[in-house]
């Protein structure tokens, strides 16, 4: 039997660089993130439907981000047409990902998680966590980010403390080496309750 762990955590906790770790060891991983950008590259699946329903978040045969930023920003129900569409394509894309790992342990990197219900379908979940001060020192530092698209990100995503009680487990990324070792320690975890 699968385990099927979700992997979440608020922007600059650490969530890339965690899953990441879990791939080092061998660990298949999806990311919901990189399902999305494929969806809407050239040939994508999403391009057709998006431009059906926005036309002009379609740029050479691609759906483009920053139109659809902007056009979401002006006009909020944008979000809920977008939704409609690709749910169910990263929903068959998962799919899919599922059927062709018959791991025993396969983890699934998913930025809005509780937020999407995902947790309804998943083994357990681990939330990725930091104080808020390395959270926001972290994310000030990328280049072209703002106090007010940060908040607004924050807006969007469940508070960290509710992610966290929500959770099975929980790994503080302050250092590399101690979130690495916590990775293994789950992996070894998981693996030993599947093998049972």
């Amino acid at each position: 039997m699968t385990h099927l762990l979700g992997l979440t955590g608020s922007i600059g906790m650490g969530k890339s660089t965690t899953a990441q770790m879990f791939r080092d060891e061998g660990i298949p991983v999806w990311d919901a993130d990189a399902a999305v950008h494929a969806l809407y590259a050239k040939g994508g699946a999403a391009v057709p439907k998006i431009q059906a329903v926005l036309p002009d978040a379609v740029i050479d045969g691609q759906v483009s981000r920053d139109i659809l930023k902007k056009m979401i920003s002006e006009d909020l129900s944008v979000m809920s047409k977008l939704e409609e569409i690709v749910h169910p394509l990263v929903a068959q894309h998962r799919a899919a990902f599922i059927a062709t790992h018959n791991d025993p342990l396969v983890v699934f990197d998913i930025p809005l998680l509780f937020e999407t219900s995902a947790q309804d379908w998943l083994s357990s979940v681990l939330v990725v966590t930091v104080p808020a001060e390395v959270q926001k020192a972290r994310v000030m530092a990328r280049p072209g980010m703002t106090t007010d698209q940060f908040e607004r990100i924050l807006a969007r995503q469940m508070p960290d403390a509710e992610k966290r009680a929500a959770a099975d487990h929980i790994i503080e990324t302050l250092t590399l080496d101690d979130t690495r070792a916590a990775v293994r320690k789950l992996i070894a975890e998981l693996k030993g309750q599947t093998d049972a």
